[in-house]
Order: structure tokens, then C-alpha cells, then sequence
């Protein structure tokens, strides 16, 4: 590879979810900590991520992500391997490590593995990628976490012969959000794949694979329009990469942001935290993308260059 991405990045992607369920729990209601707070997991925005990839660059390959084998049933990790690299290689007596290189070389291939890394545990070899994108569960900022229910019925009669209801239509309960602005915290850190990269013939983490990645957490909620997701939309998207030689960490941007009631994205916060001398002197460069005509954001940190959503 070429064109290698050198500089580490923080920053925060905000999802809008309008009457939706942008992340349900095991009982299909919007996930909430024990304080009532609606949230999604990381996974969430990685599936977009991924799918996002997978359906707009064809040439990529996304290891960690469902696909289904000929009996239409969801591969396992080694029936992925397998269709995407072959048959595994066979052990070396004598260089016992050179089979895992073979398939961490491979691994590394996979664009989703050298932004999110994985675990590959399987009999042919164990491996343990620390990818260079790490995002945070994302946390409803919202003024309002107001969750909803709602009956919809079947056209099809309940199966079970034994029952009452037999001659009845199925009934079925949705949830969704009456409205989340869910705020994702995220770092990049192109130094978290060198030693395995190093160890095989993958440089690591490209030019490419970052815009790739940033487009990606632009649309790809937005892009993933499903019966339950219909109404969540990508809304914002804070990119903030420090300069190549820069050791700064960043806290989390997610309590660092609010939105009230009148969907007003403010961060001030965060612009406070940006301003300060010895965190502004190792900043390239601050991105912030949104749709100006629907979303509004006050309080810009400085110097940050405002561009389209899409």
C-alpha cells in the first residue's frame, strides 16, 4: 500500500433518529442506561459503517459482516475465510507462526479490519487486530428520551392450532424514539496496527481507507433505510486531526456537546476545550460536516472549515 495515513484523529459523529429505532435492545426497544438515557452501542455505527462500504465500494472486501452461504444460512468465521481467501494454509512444523502471518496478511486486506480491527478465533489460527478506529457508544443529547409503543397486525393467522386466537390475524408491538441525537465519540489512531502490520507485507491504514471511512460516517445511516431505521439520518460529523508528530489525547466530546429542544447543536464546550493554546498549536486541521439548510449548529470551534453532509 501507498499514500500511508500518519495522523491521529478525534472527533464525534451525531445520528439523528426521528419516530425510529436506531438501536434496539433484545425486547426491539430503544436501548437505555439505568438512568432512562437512550443510547446505541459502538457496533451500531460500525454496522453502518460496514454496510455503507460494502454496498457503495464494491472492490472492498468487509470481513466482519453477515453474508450467507448457499443453503441461505449466515456463514461461520472459518466459511468466511475460506470464501474470500481460500483454504487455509496448512501448518509449518518448522516456522510454526508462518501459518498465522499467512492469514493475519490476509485479514489486513479487509478494510474493516484495519479500521475496527477483530477477533479471529479459529482452529487454524488465533488473532487479536487493534484496529486504528476506536468509536464510543453514543449517548442521546437530546433534552427528551421519550420511547413509544405501537400494535401492528399481521395478515397472516397464528399458526398454533392449540390456541384461542387461532382464527385471528398475529398482532405485534413496534418501538421507537419519539426523537434521539445520538453522539458517538471516536479517535483514529494509525499507530494501533503498526507492530502487526510490520510483522506481515500491509503497511496499515491508507489515505483511502480514511476518506472512505469519513464518507461512511457521513451516509451511512442515512443509507441504511430500513422499516425499523426509517427516520434515522446522519446529522453531523466532527473531525479534529492533530498534527503528525502531536501526543495530545482529547476526552470525549459526548458530554461536551447539548442539544435542546429546538434541535440546537451547541459546542461551546468543545470550542472552549479546542481554543486552549497548548491544544490549538498540535491541531492541523478541524472539520465539521453538516447540512447547513436543516441542521443548526452554534458555537463552531475556530478555525473550523464547515462543509456538506453529503
Amino acid at each position: 500500500m501507498s499514500n500511508l495515513f500518519k495522523n491521529r484523529v478525534f472527533g464525534c459523529a451525531i445520528v439523528k433518529s426521528i419516530n425510529s429505532n436506531y438501536n434496539a435492545d433484545f425486547s426491539h426497544q430503544p436501548r437505555t442506561l439505568p438512568d432512562g438515557t437512550v443510547y446505541a452501542t459502538d457496533k451500531a455505527l460500525k454496522y453502518t459503517i460496514r454496510n455503507y462500504i460494502s454496498k457503495v465500494w464494491l472492490s472492498e472486501t468487509v470481513f466482519y459482516f453477515k453474508s450467507l452461504n448457499e443453503d441461505m444460512q449466515p456463514r461461520d468465521l472459518d466459511q468466511k475465510y475460506i470464501k474470500h481467501f481460500g483454504e487455509f494454509p496448512k501448518p509449518d512444523k518448522k516456522d510454526p507462526s508462518k501459518a498465522r502471518k499467512v492469514i493475519l496478511e490476509n485479514l489486513l486486506k479487509c478494510i474493516d479490519v484495519r479500521l475496527f480491527g477483530g477477533t479471529f478465533a479459529s482452529n487454524s489460527g488465533n488473532l487479536s487486530i487493534h484496529g486504528t478506529t476506536q468509536i464510543t457508544h453514543g449517548v442521546n443529547r437530546f433534552v427528551e428520551g421519550i420511547i413509544y409503543s405501537e400494535q401492528i397486525s399481521s395478515p397472516f393467522r397464528n399458526s398454533n392450532d392449540k390456541s384461542t386466537e387461532s382464527m385471528q390475524t398475529t398482532l405485534g408491538t413496534q418501538f421507537k424514539l419519539k426523537e434521539g441525537h445520538y453522539v458517538h465519540h471516536y479517535s483514529v489512531n494509525p499507530h494501533n496496527l503498526e507492530d502487526m502490520a510490520n510483522a506481515v507485507t500491509n503497511d496499515g491504514v491508507t489515505e483511502d481507507d480514511i476518506a472512505k471511512l469519513k464518507k461512511a460516517m457521513c451516509c451511512g445511516a442515512t443509507f441504511y433505510d430500513s422499516s425499523a431505521k426509517a427516520g434515522t439520518e446522519n446529522e453531523l460529523l466532527l473531525w479534529v486531526q492533530l498534527k503528525e508528530d502531536s501526543k495530545l489525547v482529547l476526552p470525549s466530546f459526548v458530554e461536551l456537546i447539548s442539544i435542546d429542544k429546538d434541535r440546537k447543536i451547541d459546542f461551546a464546550m468543545v470550542k472552549e476545550l479546542l481554543d486552549k493554546g497548548n491544544i490549538k498549536s498540535q491541531i492541523e486541521k478541524i472539520e465539521i460536516y453538516y447540512n447547513k439548510g436543516l441542521t443548526n449548529v452554534i458555537n463552531i470551534p475556530t478555525g473550523a472549515v464547515e462543509l456538506e453532509l453529503n
